[in-house]
């Protein structure tokens, strides 16, 4: 997670996910500072689990064969926290990511790794459901043999009348 520094009357600051790093002996258990200038200032956060689920599968697939995959990041402020931001969950739905903005939550989205794209799309392409065939619409038949709802008539005369 990234706070920038912003130059403007409303607000002194903004934060942002930046980045993904792997799991890895250098994870930190707690947050703590990756990188610091006048401008900005990152933090790294322990590990969050990216977990797939096969009702998913679609929206899995429709990110991973986008010109740009993503991993989208949850995260909320937490006064009382140090870092006072949040990072709650990580997905690679974009059905997840729209439910947690219609929401309210705070979304970011960051390049998924190439690695975690194949993994991603095995896994949408094993478990995808194929599309439900639709029934075609049936419309109801006037008595002038016409498949239209309702609407004016010409009466005796061009005189217009309604059904």
């Amino acid at each position: 997670m990234e706070r920038r520094v912003l130059h403007n009357k409303w607000t002194d600051h903004a934060w942002e996910a930046r980045g993904l790093l792997p799991e890895g002996p250098e994870s930190p258990d707690a947050p703590r500072v990756f990188a610091q200038s006048a401008e900005s200032t990152q933090w790294i956060f322990p590990p969050l689990d990216l977990t797939l689920y096969t009702d998913e599968a679609d929206n899995y697939l429709l990110n991973v064969t986008a010109a740009e995959p993503r991993i989208f990041v949850m995260w909320r402020p937490d006064e009382d926290f140090d870092p006072p931001v949040r990072p709650m969950q990580i997905s690679a739905s974009y059905g997840e990511a729209a439910r947690w903005m219609d929401s309210g939550e705070k979304v970011d989205g960051l390049p998924m790794p190439a690695d975690m794209r194949d993994w991603v799309e095995d896994f949408a392409r094993r478990f995808q459901k194929p599309p439900e065939p639709r029934k075609p619409k049936r419309f109801a038949k006037t008595g002038d043999g016409n498949t239209h709802y309702g609407g004016v008539r010409a009466g005796a005369g061009g005189a217009e009348r309604e059904r």
